[in-house]
């Protein structure tokens, strides 16, 4: 069978028995394909092994340290990918076991290398334990929306408040910028003066910004997403530029009850680390055609998901679903 091996050099080849073989015997193989002493190999399933850069770093990776161990008990099959990270220098040999990266067998550069690795999965849990509205806040907020606009454009504002030490964020008063009223994407029409103006009143009252909210409006066809694409990326750069932890981003919205009538609906949540990670390096693709698909993000290099490399990836994957209560 074939198996993939993934190194600074690239993605290389070699051809093994079975996944019979024990560990030692597929280092050995290694060693006879592609030029690597045993002693100098580290293996593991993990691809942060290729990040390692320390022998502390290199001894968390502990998958595939015992020799005797076969293949088949860490499901490895045909096609699997290992990762290698070796100490010392080789030379890549040619012939069909490199796999070039790229068209017209250009050379992986390290940043293809990483963005091959970055993987994206769910996070499970926030850092903020919930988020409590003051009612007549929220209230003030969507009466406009819902009674004048009824939810043909989009609002937006910045919440303030305070976060207790349990990571619980109380939000007390939202501010609204002038200017708004977009309806088809939430541009938040900005002025710095006058943010900094509610940022020393806040501060005057004990007050902090502690998260964004927005509406969406009942013409964007959202059943099959909670954050639109362009949603995600002003909720992310809000969310990077804010430097909190517990940051929370919440969306107002209109949606049908069991009746047939309209109901009003907050949902908060939190961008997930490594969408505000992705956002902070550029990976986003910000320019968008009229046939994208809303609830998926373009990404301007392969990512993996699924253990896919993909570069659209499913919002979903990027909020993290925040408990909301209420105060006065």
């Amino acid at each position: 069978m074939m198996l993939r091996i993934r190194s600074r050099d690239g993605l290389e080849r070699i051809q093994v028995d079975g996944p019979q073989i024990t560990i030692f015997q597929l280092k050995t193989l290694i060693e006879s394909q592609l030029q690597i002493p045993i002693q100098n190999q580290t293996l593991s399933t993990d691809q942060n092994l290729l990040l390692a850069k320390t022998l502390a770093d290199l001894l968390r990776f502990s998958d595939m340290t015992d020799p005797s161990i076969p293949l088949s008990a860490l499901n490895l099959s045909h096609g699997s990918i290992i990762f290698l990270y070796y100490h010392g220098e080789r030379t890549v040999r040619g012939g069909p076991t490199v796999s070039p990266a790229g068209s017209f067998g250009r050379k992986m550069t390290m940043d293809d290398l990483i963005a091959k690795q970055t993987r994206i999965t769910r996070q499970e849990s926030p850092h903020c334990d919930s988020v409590s509205f003051d009612r007549d806040s929220a209230n003030a907020f969507q009466r406009f929306v819902n009674e004048t606009l009824a939810f043909a454009s989009k609002r937006g504002g910045f919440m303030y408040g305070t976060v207790t030490d349990e990571g619980r964020v109380e939000v007390d008063f939202i501010y609204e910028p002038p200017q708004q009223g977009l309806e088809d994407d939430l541009v938040l029409l900005r002025d710095p003066e006058e943010e900094k103006l509610v940022d020393a009143i806040a501060a005057g009252l004990g007050r902090k910004r502690v998260g964004f909210i927005f509406t969406q409006t009942i013409m964007q066809e959202k059943k099959d997403y909670n954050f639109s694409n362009k949603e995600i990326i002003q909720a992310a750069e809000l969310h990077a530029e804010s430097e909190l932890k517990e940051w929370v981003t919440v969306v107002v919205k209109l949606e049908a009850n069991e009746d047939g009538a309209a109901d009003v609906h907050f949902e908060a949540f939190q961008m997930s680390d490594m969408c505000v990670k992705l956002f902070k390096d550029g990976w986003f693709v910000t320019e968008f055609g009229e046939n994208d698909d809303p609830k998926l993000s373009k990404m301007k290099k392969d990512v993996v998901v699924g253990g896919k490399d993909v570069k659209e990836v499913d919002n979903d994957f990027f909020l993290v679903v925040v408990k909301i209560f209420d105060h006065q």
